[in-house]
């Protein structure tokens, strides 16, 4: 069930998502609220897991994994456990940096982020071909990012 969100609540995650790292009394300058007020509304947002987590966001680029692949993965079975253990290796894959479950033609949708082809061909090799309830696998190279907005906007 969605957290009941005021006005206030919404222009704090408004203002957090373009920037976490302010103080309370910034954050309290910017949203119109004290420092006080700012505190205990933020950690009602985290308590309640409206706030998950506090990262910090890096071009994949600047760090050498200049390729995008986005794969749709069709499973043998789909039995729970087979879900399950297929949702636990994509977890514990670091090259896969999202994993959905889907409707329509797909099981799955990962989002693969690596150096480069020889990189993504080991991947494949390991993680898919060797999975005994991958039916089969399409892949697509990013040729751009157009849009990338990790904010939620309330």
């Amino acid at each position: 069930m969605p957290t009941r969100l005021d006005d206030l609540d919404r222009r704090l995650i408004r203002t957090l998502q373009d920037d976490n790292r302010l103080s309370f009394a910034e954050l309290a300058e910017k949203v119109g609220s004290s420092a006080a007020s700012c505190m205990r509304r933020v950690n009602r947002l985290r308590s309640e897991g409206v706030i998950v987590g506090d990262v910090a966001l890096i071009d994949p680029k600047k760090v050498g994994k200049s390729l995008t692949v986005i794969v749709n993965v069709e499973l043998e079975r789909e039995r729970l456990d087979l879900l399950d253990e297929f949702k636990r290796a994509m977890r514990a894959t670091p090259e896969v940096s999202q994993c959905w479950m889907v409707t329509g033609d797909a099981d799955f949708v990962l989002v693969v982020l690596v150096e480069d082809v020889d990189e993504f061909d080991n991947f494949v090799k390991t993680r898919l071909y060797t999975n005994p309830n991958v039916r089969k696998f399409r892949s697509m190279i990013a040729l751009e990012r157009t849009k990338f907005d990790p904010r939620i906007h309330v």
